[in-house]
């Protein structure tokens, strides 16, 4: 599969992984060669943590999202994302008529490339479907893998 990538501005320096891609990795391991490859500063997502814990059941799982934590700052979304993602996931359901099931599970997705954005930062998902939506509301920098 092709990587294809959207940005209206140059490259960025600053990588966060997406959730999708670090859950495939962790059980295929499909991506290892691209993630230890990838250049810039790498960064974490909040958001993207937290759908990591969530699902996190085994110990070798939690001690590795205790050193992802440890060797790369994390990004949080701000108030300022918040109100925005709000607003656009009801912009989304006014225009495309999403049920609320997928507006909540949208809703995680749009806090990442709104956050992304406000650091300038690119993202790296294997979430074609959900990213490509979202970008059509708002511009961000994203790789799809």
């Amino acid at each position: 599969m092709r990587a294809s990538f959207r940005s209206t501005v140059t490259v960025s320096e600053i990588v966060v992984f997406d959730t999708s891609v670090l859950i495939d990795d962790l059980r295929t391991g499909r991506h290892q060669p691209k993630i230890q490859s990838a250049t810039g500063l790498i960064r974490n997502s909040a958001v993207v943590l937290a759908e990591l814990w969530r699902g996190a059941t085994r110990s070798s799982e939690r001690e590795f999202l205790l050193a992802l934590g440890r060797n790369h700052p994390i990004l949080t979304p701000t108030e300022k994302n918040w109100l925005e993602s709000g607003r656009i996931l009801g912009q989304m359901r006014t225009d495309l008529g999403l049920t609320a099931d997928k507006l909540r599970s949208l809703h995680f997705d749009v806090l990442i490339a709104l956050t992304v954005r406000s650091h300038g930062a690119r993202l790296i998902t294997s979430d074609r479907e959900d990213f490509e939506l979202i970008s059509r509301y708002r511009i961000f920098a994203y790789e799809i893998w």
